[in-house]
């Protein structure tokens, strides 16, 4: 069964076969705390660039422009190291300052007009991760071939949907699925959009749980565990700005 998440999927081709040539030789395999460890620290990287940008870049009539670029850039960066397996360390610390500079500069902007909803966002998204990693735990919910095809399905259509409607939005200056600016009314639509962008998101987890657990049970080499960290950076990232923009949406 494949991971939802396209960075996790590819640990199960070059790396079932890898586990397997590498078994016999003495190559130290990844674990748990491997990709705990780089995970936490790619989180602490992605805090610190965000934490520089919301206090030294300033507001400016083409931070839009920016930050448009910049998401444009990050999902190029990710379908490159997914795509390619790329388990060194430098192009994925580089996508975790990208993403922080990014998140820092859109965060003060939603933070000025919504007073605390960073930190609601940055709550939400941790204590969505928690609970799902605890029924995942627990067994409550299980990563089965139909929910994995479930939020496959799901996640492949928003991600489609979502670089379509930025380019949009970026011609015609219309947000239609997702409202980028941080007031102004909100129809039905976006907060459908990102709901169902929100639970796709949490249980995708479960299935990237699974499949970081299999990969340490089938002995894969320890570089893998950067990919894994990566493929979880991704997820909280987006879980992320989901929340940032359906909290907003809630506030106007």
């Amino acid at each position: 069964m494949r991971s939802n998440n396209p960075v996790l999927n590819r640990l199960d081709e070059p790396g079932r076969v890898e586990a397997r040539v590498l078994g016999a030789r003495d190559v130290e395999p990844m674990t748990v705390d491997d990709v705990v460890v780089r995970t936490v620290g790619l989180l602490l990287v992605t805090g610190a660039a965000a934490a520089v940008s919301w206090a030294v870049i300033p507001d400016a009539v083409w931070l839009g422009a920016a930050l448009a670029g910049s998401a444009l850039a990050s999902i190029a960066l990710v379908l490159v190291i997914s795509l390619r397996a790329i388990t060194n360390p430098v192009p994925i610390v580089g996508y975790a300052v990208l993403q922080g500079l990014l998140l820092g500069v859109a965060s003060r902007t939603f933070e000025q007009v919504y007073p605390g909803i960073v930190v609601q966002a940055v709550a939400g998204t941790f204590g969505v991760f928690l609970g799902m990693a605890a029924l995942y735990r627990a067994r409550v919910i299980r990563a089965t071939p139909r929910l994995a095809r479930l939020v496959i399905g799901t996640l492949l259509g928003i991600a489609v949907l979502s670089v379509v409607n930025l380019v949009s939005y970026l011609i015609t200056g219309r947000p239609g699925l997702a409202v980028y600016s941080v007031s102004g009314e909100v129809g039905w639509l976006p907060y459908a959009f990102s709901v169902v962008a929100i639970i796709a998101g949490a249980f995708s987890f479960i299935l990237d749980f699974d499949l970081v657990e299999r990969s340490v049970r089938d002995g894969r080499a320890r570089r893998y565990a950067w990919l894994s960290a990566f493929g979880l950076l991704t997820g909280l990232v987006f879980l992320y700005w989901q929340l940032l923009r359906l909290l907003s949406y809630l506030r106007r």
